[in-house]
């Protein structure tokens, strides 16, 4: 199965379309399936004396409020429309998160892709929740900073809205940039999936790729990573984020944990069928036997190449006699 890797652009567009354009640029050259950007009004989004978190003041003018700071990050109706012909022109699938209804609105009257995305700091939004998860084709539900009965009550209200749970996947996620490795707790995406019966992604904040290729392994069917074009750019996001070369390292390195997770059954791969006579072993005679010897502990050994009687028909074969004369090395034959 494939994973869908959804590549995070966020806010570190900065505000610059042109940023943003080669940002998505990026993407599409990484192998993404999708670029994705935030969608708010600043004014909805937080209130005008909201504190930034401390990652964020670290990355932007410690003085503005939150509020501020998102102004210079919001994207208009037509930014999106731009992106989306961009997105388009490249290849590459346009995403989006909204973070209050009216964004959500926008994203349903531009777009046509069917898959919401609920961010983490609205898991407990049960207003918002309802109006952003009726009768959806696929939802994306990011659970940073969430315990399970959050995440329980959050898929209730969903799949009361008229979204069933084969549609939702509950993505794992730590909300801090960088998420310390000893925060991420991979072992939760997997219990996530057992206790709700949904389909499981990862949202990964660590520093790296290794995480989230992790996160494949462990049967992830969705990566999300923040991205950017230089981790010293001036944001929120950007010193939390992967940078082209890195990008496209994760996105191979998903593509390759695709394949080699296989479909589970063990047999011989097409690859190995040709080493099999060359790594295995025969029976051999290990001195000359003379026809009509009894074939014994003391004149067998088992050598390679594996063309001849396999060692494990070695009992088979101790005790019978010799059809004929062997010479030492030589495959036994009955």
């Amino acid at each position: 199965m494939a994973t869908l890797s959804s590549s995070e652009a966020g806010v570190n567009h900065n505000g610059d379309m042109e940023l943003a354009k080669e940002l998505i640029a990026v993407a599409a050259e990484a192998g993404a399936d999708l670029v994705k950007f935030q969608t708010f009004s600043a004014a909805k989004l937080s209130s005008g004396e909201a504190p930034k978190a401390e990652y964020q003041k670290g990355s932007t003018d410690p003085r503005e409020t939150q509020q501020q700071m998102l102004r210079r990050l919001e994207l208009s109706r037509d930014d999106h429309l731009e992106l989306i012909i961009e997105c388009e022109k490249k290849g590459i699938g346009f995403f989006s998160t909204a973070f209050d209804n009216e964004s959500m609105d926008l994203l349903d009257e531009i777009t046509s892709c069917d898959i919401v995305k609920i961010p983490s700091g609205e898991i407990t939004n049960l207003p918002f929740l309802r109006h952003a998860t009726s009768n959806r084709g696929s939802v994306l539900l990011s659970t940073g900073m969430a315990d399970l009965g959050e995440i329980e009550a959050a898929i209730s209200a969903i799949v009361q809205a008229g979204t069933s749970r084969d549609r939702i996947t509950v993505l794992h996620c730590t909300t801090e940039y960088p998420a310390p490795m000893e925060d991420v707790n991979l072992r939760a995406m997997t219990n996530i999936g057992r206790a709700f019966g949904v389909a499981v992604g990862y949202s990964d904040h660590t520093r790296g790729i290794e995480i989230p290729i992790a996160a494949v392994a462990l049967g992830a069917t969705v990566i999300e990573k923040h991205f950017t074009l230089d981790r010293s750019l001036t944001g929120p996001d950007h010193s939390a984020s992967l940078e082209p070369n890195e990008l496209k390292a994760m996105v191979q390195g998903i593509r390759n944990i695709e394949k080699a997770l296989g479909d589970g059954i063990k047999c011989p791969s097409p690859s190995e069928l040709k080493n099999k006579p060359i790594a295995r072993k025969s029976i051999v005679a290990a001195s000359s036997i003379k026809a009509g010897e009894a074939f014994s502990q003391e004149n067998l050994l088992a050598k390679r190449p594996g063309t001849g009687i396999s060692p494990m028909h070695w009992d088979y074969v101790i005790g019978r006699r010799a059809s004929r004369d062997f010479n030492q090395d030589e495959l036994i034959e009955l």
